[in-house]
C-alpha cells in the first residue's frame, strides 16, 4: 500500500485541480449555454500571470493569484461578449468561434511568454516537505490540495446556498420565469462566463507551480477538461468534482503501476463510464 500512497495522494491534489478548471467548462456549458474550447487558453493565461508575477514573496504570491483570477475573468468577459449574438444557433457556432480564440490565444501566449516552460518562484516554506504517513510530501502539493478543497467547497456553497447561486439555477431551469422577476438571463449568462473564466484563471495560478505553464498546457487541460465534463455529466459540478479526482489519480498511479500502459489508461477509464453509466449525475441546478 505504501507504493500507492505518494501517487494517490498526487493524484487526488491533482484531481481536485483539475476540479477547478472543469468545473468553470462545466459552469459555462451547464449554466451559461456556451460551449467554450477557448478555457485551456484562459488557464494557461492565469499560469503565465502567476509565473511572472509570483517572486518567492508572500504578498507577491497573493498578487500573483489575484492577477491570475482577474486575467480569466477578463477573458470570460470577452467570451461573453462575442457569443452573445450566437446564443440560439447551437453549439457548433460557439465551438468554432471559441476554438478559433483559442488558437489565436495560445499562439499569442507563446509569442509573449517564449517557449519555456515557466513556474512560479514560490515561499521558501512551500518548497520545504512534510510528513505524510512517514512519507516525505512536498508542501506546495499540500497547499494547493488544501487551497482546492477550499475554493470547491466555498463553489459549492454560492451555488446553492446564495441568492446569485439560485439565479444560475433558476436560469438553467426557465429563462421565462427569470426574466419574468426582472432579472435579465442575458446577464446571468455574462456573470457565469466571467465567474468561468476567473475559475480558469484561478486554477491556472494553483497548478503552475506544480506543473509549470508552456506551450502545451492549453490543449493538455481543455482535453483533460472535456474528459471531466464528459465522465461526470454536462453541467453536473458535483460530478465534475468527482470525475476530476478519477482522472487525476488514473493519471498518476497509472504512471506507477503501468508505465507503458499510461498513455492510454485515461481514454480507456472514459470509454468504460460512458458504456456503463446508465443515469447522468446530479446537475448544477441540483
Amino acid at each position: 500500500m505504501d507504493t500507492y500512497l505518494i501517487p494517490g495522494l498526487d493524484g487526488v491534489a491533482y484531481g481536485l485541480m483539475l476540479a477547478i478548471a472543469a468545473a468553470g467548462l462545466t459552469l459555462a456549458f451547464g449554466a451559461g449555454g456556451v460551449l467554450n474550447l477557448a478555457h485551456g487558453t484562459l488557464l494557461a493565461a492565469g499560469g503565465y500571470v502567476a509565473a511572472t508575477t509570483s517572486t518567492g514573496s508572500w504578498a507577491s504570491l497573493a498578487a500573483a493569484v489575484t492577477l491570475a483570477t482577474a486575467v480569466g475573468a477578463v477573458g470570460g468577459g470577452v467570451l461573453a461578449a462575442a457569443t452573445a449574438g450566437l446564443r440560439g444557433r447551437g453549439h457548433l457556432d460557439q465551438a468554432l468561434l471559441t476554438f478559433g480564440v483559442a488558437l489565436i490565444g495560445a499562439d499569442l501566449l507563446t509569442t509573449v511568454f517564449g517557449a519555456d516552460i515557466r513556474r512560479p518562484r514560490v515561499p521558501a516554506v512551500l518548497e520545504t516537505t512534510l510528513t505524510v504517513a512517514g512519507h516525505r510530501y512536498p508542501a506546495d502539493r499540500v497547499a494547493a490540495l488544501a487551497a482546492a478543497v477550499l475554493i470547491a467547497t466555498i463553489g459549492y456553497g454560492v451555488l446553492h446556498r446564495t441568492r446569485a447561486g439560485r439565479l444560475v439555477r433558476a436560469t438553467v431551469d426557465d429563462r421565462h420565469m427569470v426574466a419574468g422577476i426582472g432579472v435579465d438571463p442575458r446577464v446571468v449568462d455574462a456573470v457565469v462566463l466571467v465567474a468561468s473564466g476567473a475559475l480558469a484563471g484561478l486554477a491556472g495560478a494553483l497548478c503552475t507551480p506544480i506543473l509549470g505553464v508552456g506551450p502545451g498546457t492549453a490543449q493538455t487541460t481543455l482535453l483533460l477538461s472535456l474528459v471531466i465534463v464528459v465522465c461526470g455529466g454536462l453541467g453536473s459540478v458535483p460530478g465534475a468534482v468527482i470525475a476530476a479526482i478519477g482522472v487525476g489519480v488514473v493519471q498518476t498511479v497509472g504512471v506507477v503501476t503501468m508505465p507503458a500502459l499510461a498513455p492510454y489508461l485515461l481514454l480507456g477509464a472514459m470509454v468504460l463510464v460512458l458504456l456503463t453509466r446508465r443515469t447522468p449525475l446530479p446537475e448544477v441546478r441540483g
